[in-house]
């Protein structure tokens, strides 16, 4: 029982210091995966004493964090947000990760002098990349939408059929002329097996009457992650699926939705902090010096050519502009996903996979603190920052389902265009309406000759028939300004 109290303890301290610690990478700039690596390099061998090498564990772990946050990622995503960016998404998660992979082994196999095999096992560990740490740097700073919704399909997608290129090339069997056939179908037969059990898990959850509203969004995740099971049992891709399985679910009218994607964003987080502590703990600080030279090299690969090249073919059939092309090739940051994949070789028994896990662990560490820094000013220098549009309204809704109602929680941010615009100008459809304005701390009734201002807070009451309709409506008021309809925005 001590033991227990003292183990427990112990989680409960490093969360609360993870939780802290994204405040932390906020205001420093930096992804918080740096901070929970650190965590976890404290309470290791060379910190704390704590003492963890079981490679197979840390890989099975590591899996079941990623499937959680795939599930996240998943679910909180919003369709018609990166449905403009569908297509350079799937080629950016396809694509770029093959061209990445062949590119990345051929120019280590030369300057490195590693074997063809182990050359493109490399690229292939390093061909995923971790969009979660991209959107952590640019918290607050705006792009595009197109650019915006390329690298959250990217980052949801290509961390497959990178583990599959790996799990093929780590194996000790030949590859056969089938092998391309068979990737084909563990890629569609894993969004086949996300698709149908997303969709039937929203058809289910629509008609059940759980008891509590606490059991609808662990249903909702115990979909995404019976879409991993699935999806392995059908020797297909079980991360594809889930995936898949949460966009399905996450863009479905689901009873306590948002109370769902809140649960869903707190379980990511869990997992997040989860697993690079898990890392950092495994890692072995002392053996970290000795591949600074080969980290630095495939870094410089990777960074100069692997990534550009591969987002330059990637973007010929859409016509990008080059800006939009160099914030991509620089957007490709390394997270958690590159050394998981590095403990598949290390699991299996290749020879040289200890060198190729610290090799990933240093380089995620040196590409993190080097384009992580330098992101946002990249993204100022190429004009792609939206400017007068700083950040978008945010909007929460709290569910009245026996009513047929909704609550929207409005915050107007600095740089909304609905500053000055008048309550009556908003043209919210018939079943909505503005019920509450809190304006510095303070609580009124508005009037239709209210007018809006920066920093108001509104609560808004819809019918569950109009609340997408209003959602739209003040999106577009906030992009665009009273006259959003004469200019086109419809706020989707």
């Amino acid at each position: 029982m001590t033991g227990l109290a003292s183990v427990l303890g112990i989680i409960a301290v490093v969360l609360l210091v993870a939780v802290l610690a994204v405040r932390l990478s906020v205001r420093l700039g930096l992804p918080s995966l740096l901070l929970y690596l650190a965590i976890g390099l404290i309470l290791g061998e060379a910190g704390l004493g704590i003492r963890f090498d079981d490679a197979p564990m840390t890989q099975s772990l590591g899996l079941a964090a990623l499937v959680l946050i795939l599930a996240e990622g998943g679910l909180t995503t919003r369709w018609h947000t990166v449905r403009p960016a569908v297509g350079i998404g799937l080629a950016l998660s396809t694509v770029a990760v093959a061209v990445s992979i062949g590119v990345t082994g051929g120019a280590l196999h030369l300057l490195l002098d590693l074997d063809w095999r182990t050359a493109l096992l490399w690229g292939a560990v390093l061909s995923s990349t971790d969009a979660a740490a991209v959107f952590s740097v640019l918290r607050g700073v705006g792009v595009s939408k197109r650019l915006a919704g390329a690298l959250e399909l990217e980052s949801g997608l290509n961390d497959a059929p990178a583990f599959i290129a790996v799990v093929l090339l780590a194996s000790a069997d030949s590859l056969q002329w089938w092998t391309p056939l068979n990737v084909v179908y563990q890629l569609l037969g894993g969004a086949v097996v996300g698709f149908g059990l997303g969709w039937l898990g929203a058809q289910a959850l629509r008609r059940a009457a759980l008891p509590a509203t606490g059991l609808y969004p662990l249903a909702t995740v115990g979909v995404c992650v019976l879409s991993y099971a699935a999806g392995q049992g059908v020797a297909a891709s079980g991360l594809l699926a889930t995936y898949v399985a949460g966009l399905v679910l996450g863009n479905a009218r689901l009873p306590h939705r948002a109370d769902t994607l809140s649960f869903a964003e707190g379980l990511g987080w869990l997992a997040q902090i989860g697993l690079f502590v898990l890392l950092g703990l495994f890692a072995s600080p002392g053996r970290l010096p000795a591949v600074l030279a080969p980290a630095l090299v495939a870094g410089l690969v990777l960074l100069f050519l692997a990534r550009p090249l591969s987002v330059v073919l990637s973007a010929l059939p859409f016509r990008l502009p080059w800006r939009e092309q160099v914030f991509l090739s620089w957007s490709g940051l390394r997270g958690a996903v590159p050394i998981v994949l590095a403990l598949v070789p290390l699991t299996q028994g290749v020879p040289g996979a200890d060198r190729l896990v610290d090799v990933v662990f240093v380089l995620v560490v040196l590409l993190t603190l080097f384009q992580g820094t330098t992101l946002p000013v990249v993204a100022r220098r190429l004009g792609l920052l939206r400017r007068g549009e700083p950040r978008e309204i945010q909007v929460d809704v709290a569910p009245l389902d026996e009513l047929g109602a909704g609550l929207l929680q409005v915050r107007i941010p600095p740089g909304s265009k609905m500053h000055n615009v008048y309550l009556s100008e908003l043209r919210l459809p018939r079943g909505a309406t503005v019920s509450l304005v809190v304006r510095r701390g303070e609580g009124f009734t508005p009037e239709p000759t209210t007018r809006l201002q920066e920093g108001d807070q509104l609560l808004v009451v819809t019918t569950e028939t109009v609340r997408q309709e209003t959602e739209q409506r003040l999106r577009a008021v906030d992009r665009a300004g009273r006259f959003a309809r004469w200019r086109g925005e419809t706020g989707k």
